[in-house]
C-alpha cells in the first residue's frame, strides 16, 4: 500500500510519519511530498530513506491515501488533483472542514458516514477533536444544550517557529517571533485571526465544527482560545449544560468506557490530566469532573490531549485505518 504525506517536512508531517511507523497500516511505499525547495531531500521511514517528491510525481504513482498537512491554500490547490486521480485525501487543514459536500470526521464519532465517494475527507481542528471525543458519549446519553469552553493551547499548534520562540525566550536568545508578543511567562488570548464578531477563527472553528461532527445544530457553543507556554498538548476547561439530568457516577462510568478516552479523576490523590502526561499519547484524558452548582444539569470537566497526535496526525491515520478495515478503500 502506498501513502503520500503532503507536507512531510513540517511539524505535523513529522508526527504523521512517526504515527504511521507505530500503527498497523501496511505501508509498502511512502511518498513524502513537500515544496519545491525540499524536493530531493531524504526522509527516513521505518529505517529506509525516501526522497521528497513534488505533488505531480506523487499523483502519478497513484497512492491509496494522501494525508495532507501543508496548509489551507495548498490543500485547496492540490487535494482536488489527488482526488481526481482516485486517491483518497485526508486533509488536516481548515480548507474543507465546513464545506457541506465534505465529511468532517472523528473516527470514534462519525467514521461510519464515510463511503467510497468521499475522496476528500476533512480532519477537524485539534482543539475540537479532543473536546468532541470526550463529550459525544455524554451527548448520546443526556443531550447537550450548551458548551462553554476555554482552551489552554500548546505552542506546537502554531509550528516550529513558535517552539523556537518559546525556547529562545527561555534561554535569553533573540530570534524570529511567531507571535506578536513574548510567549514565555505569558498567556496570549488570541489564536488565529480575529473575525468581525470579535471571536477568533480558532474559536469559530470550535463552534461550527462541534455541531457538524456531532450532527446537531441545536448545540450552542461559545469558546475562548488561549495560547500558553507549554509543548505537551492542549488543555480545555469545559462547562456542559444538558437537557436531561445526569448521575455523576454514571458520567464517570460512561467516560471510563468511552473509546479513545482515559478518565483521570482522583483529586484525593492529585490525579488529573496534564499536557506533560498526554504528550506522545493518542488518547483524550478527562478529569476534574464536578457539578456546576450555579445551575441544574450542568457539568464541569478538564480535557487534555496531544494536539499533534490525536489532534492531528493520529486522527487522520485512524480515518485511513477505518477505511481499510471496512474495505471502503482496498489496498492492492
Amino acid at each position: 500500500m502506498k501513502i503520500a504525506v503532503v507536507g512531510a517536512t513540517g511539524l505535523v508531517g513529522g508526527q504523521i510519519l512517526k504515527v504511521l511507523e507505530e500503527r498497523n497500516l501496511p505501508v509498502t511505499e511512502l511518498l513524502p511530498v513537500a515544496s519545491e525547495r525540499s524536493v530531493g531531500k531524504e526522509i527516513i521511514f521505518k529505517g529506509k530513506p525516501y526522497k521528497v517528491v513534488d505533488a505531480a510525481t506523487a499523483i502519478s504513482k497513484k497512492p491509496h491515501f494522501a494525508i495532507f498537512s501543508a496548509g489551507g491554500s495548498t490543500s485547496l490547490e492540490l487535494a482536488p488533483k489527488f482526488a481526481e486521480a482516485g486517491i483518497t485525501v485526508i486533509d488536516n487543514s481548515s480548507a474543507w472542514r465546513m464545506d457541506p459536500t465534505k465529511k468532517l470526521v472523528v473516527p470514534e464519532i462519525n467514521a461510519n458516514t464515510l463511503t467510497k465517494e468521499d475522496k476528500i475527507i476533512a480532519n477537524p481542528n485539534c482543539s475540537t477533536i479532543q473536546m468532541v471525543v470526550a463529550l459525544n458519549p455524554l451527548h448520546k446519553k443526556y443531550k447537550i444544550k450548551r458548551i462553554v469552553v476555554s482552551t489552554y493551547q500548546s505552542v506546537t499548534g502554531t509550528g516550529k517557529k513558535a517552539v523556537d520562540q518559546l525556547m529562545n525566550e527561555r534561554n535569553g536568545v533573540d530570534g524570529p517571533m511567531a507571535y506578536a508578543y513574548p510567549i514565555d511567562l505569558n498567556v496570549i488570548p488570541h489564536i488565529d485571526v480575529f473575525t468581525e464578531n470579535g471571536y477568533t477563527k480558532e474559536e469559530m472553528k470550535m463552534i461550527n465544527e462541534t455541531k457538524k461532527i456531532m450532527g446537531d445544530d441545536s448545540i450552542k457553543v461559545t469558546a475562548t482560545t488561549v495560547r500558553i507556554p507549554v509543548m505537551g498538548g492542549h488543555s480545555e476547561s469545559v462547562n456542559i449544560e444538558f437537557e436531561n439530568e445526569f448521575d455523576m457516577e454514571e458520567v464517570k462510568k460512561i467516560l471510563g468506557s468511552a473509546e479513545g478516552v482515559i478518565l483521570e479523576d482522583d483529586v484525593k490523590n492529585l490525579k488529573y490530566p496534564m499536557p506533560m502526561n498526554a504528550h506522545n499519547r493518542d488518547e483524550v484524558f478527562v478529569g476534574r469532573l464536578r457539578r456546576d452548582e450555579t445551575q441544574p444539569k450542568t457539568l464541569n470537566m478538564w480535557i487534555v490531549a496531544d494536539n499533534l497526535r490525536k489532534g492531528a496526525a493520529t486522527n487522520a491515520i485512524q480515518i485511513a485505518e477505518y477505511l481499510l478495515k471496512n474495505k471502503v478503500v482496498v489496498a492492492n
